[in-house]
């Protein structure tokens, strides 16, 4: 597996690593404004009771309640730093047929004026750009965006309706290999020790092991693309879990809604150095009853046991030992504003 770190790119791919990292910078606000906000006032219009997320849920290795939520606005969308070679296409299903283009859309009711679609529209760089991945983001499976092959430097939405078709226990496999769980096999071990370490694989992405389809090919998209040239990152909302998961290479995060009373909305301010009024209109979503709901971010940290091993020796694998740690909490900025900062703030393990 090639060097994906910044000090070992070139100068060239340096400078596209940080065009990339722009844009998923603004891709990050977007996600977030139509998982959480957009679905929030789902609920409002349809005058029902929005379904909080209970804050043990974020903790790892939490089991969350399979009830889905069909006002909650759900996802997948896979953004490659590098365009994906065909020979890849076996288990990551683009072809002509779920192209972006206005002959393809016409299948499908989601984009409303298709008759009036122009093929810039696909590209990061127009200014109706998002306004056109809304109006894609309800159809199921994934949404592709990745480089474009005629130029370094430009990105667009290339595919709708990607199934990602790699087997579940081939990403288990690829994952038991790197971090030297086994050695070549995944049932090399026995039967038990497979479903024991395909379980893990599912703690190793945060996410529980009966998750609905959206989830579980997220987790095994960013298996099969840490193969690939260049950085994923992977945004998969849940009608089921009610968060936003975002995968990268530098791990796993959730953003999630949450309400706060306003004697915490005080602290924050002072923490954050600007009065109530500021944060309010700043960091407030909405009011609910007697609260503030604000939009927490949670990062995720692996322990050693979802490190590589020391000297790359092959070791057993525990089941009862952790994965993954809470490693930073903040509460964010609402998706519209620029000037002001994520502030630290935690609530997972109160």
């Amino acid at each position: 597996m090639s060097c994906k770190d910044r000090e070992c790119l070139s100068r060239e791919e340096r400078l596209r690593r940080s065009y990339y990292e722009v844009l998923r910078d603004e891709l990050d606000q977007f996600v977030i404004g139509y998982s959480l906000v957009g679905s929030y006032n789902n609920f409002l219009r349809l005058r029902t009771p929005y379904p909080f997320v209970e804050l043990r849920e974020l903790k790892p290795r939490a089991r969350i309640p399979s009830v889905e939520f069909d006002a909650q606005n759900s996802f997948l969308i896979i953004f490659s730093e590098d365009t994906i070679d065909k020979k890849h296409k076996k288990y990551i299903r683009y072809f002509d047929a779920n192209k972006i283009t206005k002959t393809n859309l016409l299948t499908h009711k989601y984009f409303p004026d298709v008759e009036n679609f122009n093929r810039n529209l696909k590209f990061f760089d127009t200014s109706d750009f998002f306004s056109f991945l809304r109006s894609l983001l309800p159809i199921d499976y994934a949404l592709l965006i990745q480089r474009n092959q005629q130029s370094k430097v430009r990105y667009g939405l290339t595919h709708f309706h990607v199934r990602i078709d790699w087997p579940i226990t081939d990403a288990s496999e690829a994952l038991a290999r790197d971090l030297r769980y086994i050695s070549k096999d995944l049932y090399e071990k026995g039967d038990k020790y497979a479903e024991d370490f395909q379980k893990k694989f599912f703690e190793y992405y945060g996410v529980p092991v009966l998750s609905g389809g959206r989830r579980t090919a997220a987790i095994v998209a960013a298996q099969y693309f840490k193969q690939l040239p260049g950085i994923t990152t992977i945004y998969v909302s849940s009608s089921e879990s009610r968060t936003l998961l975002r995968i990268d290479e530098g791990g796993v995060s959730t953003s999630v809604l949450v309400k706060l009373p306003e004697d915490e909305t005080k602290k924050l301010a002072e923490a954050a150095g600007i009065n109530q009024d500021c944060f309010i209109k700043n960091y407030v979503v909405a009011r609910h009853r007697e609260k503030f709901v604000c939009i927490l971010n949670v990062k995720y940290d692996y322990t050693s046991h979802a490190l590589p091993s020391e000297g790359g020796r092959l070791r057993e694998l525990n089941p009862d030992t952790n994965w993954l740690t809470v490693s930073r909490e903040h509460i964010l900025p609402k998706p519209s504003v620029l000037i002001y900062s994520p502030i630290p703030y935690k609530m997972v393990y109160l």
